[in-house]
């Protein structure tokens, strides 16, 4: 494992988008998965009951459980995942229609949700800087004009003209600011 001199994290963006797509794809299959259960009971009572209707029944309560532990969660401050509750879903839509076009959307909801809330970190060391993204984007320092850390805002002037300018997670002491400027313009003059 590399050892980075700095890391500094980005103030994290507003989730609620992703958290309500989340929450809608779950609501959805609860009610595909509530709905194919209704029918088979109606149509044909309890008789023909069989193992796939009780994965169906823990599916959706697992589903429903794991959607209120995001909840409360959420109310305690902490960002919520939902790709549990994503995941029994997949598995419900790859058991009602096999490996379709909806199977394979809900997989992708389950790995992407994870990558889409991790926060995004730039690391500095003598070789240059990496920026953690998906994918991961490395840069060496004669690429870079300027770096600069003031005010909890994090600037990077690339000699290309591209600007990255982001506010950062945490605040950090004038001094800290200093040594880390310190740091940049050395590698930078080297």
């Amino acid at each position: 494992m590399k050892v980075y001199d700095y890391i500094i994290v980005f103030k994290s963006p507003d989730y609620a988008l992703v958290d309500l797509i989340s929450r809608l794809m779950l609501m959805f299959s609860i009610a595909t998965l509530g709905y194919s259960l209704s029918y088979t009971i109606s149509n044909h009572g309890f008789k023909d009951f069989n193992r796939y209707n009780y994965l169906f029944i823990v599916l959706i309560i697992g589903m429903l459980g794991w959607w209120v532990y995001c909840y409360y969660r959420q109310k305690k401050g902490h960002m919520p995942f939902y790709r549990f509750g994503l995941l029994l879903a997949t598995i419900g839509w790859g058991v009602m229609s096999g490996p379709g076009i909806i199977t394979i959307l809900y997989f992708l909801g389950v790995i992407l949700e994870k990558q889409v809330k991790f926060p995004q970190e730039v690391a500095f060391d003598n070789s240059g800087i990496l920026i953690n993204s998906l994918p991961k984007k490395s840069y060496s320092w004669s690429q870079i004009a300027n770096v600069v850390l003031k005010d909890g805002l994090l600037t990077i002037d690339f000699k290309n003209n591209k600007l990255i300018q982001k506010a950062i997670e945490s605040q950090s002491s004038a001094k800290e600011e200093l040594e880390f400027n310190e740091f940049c313009r050395s590698k930078l003059n080297a």
